[in-house]
């Protein structure tokens, strides 16, 4: 499974900015993100490795300078929706210039001889849809729902929760199953499992 880790400061935003408390949300979202891209340079990843870390950093950015500039200001009700539009069009829009998020990440995990081919940029085209389709999905129900019922916590929390989980558990099945058909040098690397049973 790839680099979950890079979506750390989306959920540390979720978890802190509730109502009141988005200045706070975006500040630690922008530091967390701030961080994962220095130790990501540091350890010699490329930037099409860090394409979620750095977009967080635009977008705590941007929310950072909003909440203090506007403390008050009428998106505040509507930030897990706004999470949700910029990564949705993180996702399409590198899908749009043909280089879809996952490519990088994936290129880690991978044989060389097989980041030029096709089918692995097809794969990673399917995988990155499937996070831009859900993070789509979750920003229109988190709009609705927040224009609606601002206070559904439960829904919002299940939404978003949906929103990633889904995704990242397609991510590994459509890898494992792709991987099954390929020959076993161009296999993603693995850890070793457990032993199997006899």
């Amino acid at each position: 499974m790839f680099g979950l880790l890079g979506f750390l400061p989306w959920i540390a935003y979720a978890v802190i900015a509730t109502g009141d408390e988005w200045r706070w949300g975006a500040i630690t979202g922008l530091a967390i993100a701030l961080v994962l891209v220095v130790i990501d340079r540091v350890r010699g990843k490329g930037w099409d490795e860090m394409v979620i870390e750095s977009s967080a950093a635009g977008f705590f950015a941007v929310i950072t300078v909003l909440s203090l500039a506007d403390p008050d200001s009428p998106l505040t009700m509507y930030g897990p929706a706004l999470v949700n539009v910029w990564l949705a069009g993180t996702a399409w829009g590198s899908l749009a210039i043909r280089r879809p998020f996952t490519l990088g990440i994936a290129r880690s995990m991978t044989p060389s001889e097989v980041h030029h081919t096709p089918e692995f940029y097809r794969v990673n085209a399917v995988i990155t849809a499937v996070w831009a389709g859900a993070f789509t999905l979750a920003a229109a129900a988190l709009a609705w729902v927040l224009s609606v019922a601002p206070h559904a916590t439960a829904v919002v929390v299940a939404v978003k929760v949906v929103s990633f989980v889904a995704p990242a558990l397609f991510t590994g099945w459509y890898s494992r199953w792709v991987s099954r058909g390929l020959p076993p040098a161009a296999r993603p690397a693995t850890r070793p499992g457990p032993p199997a049973s006899r």
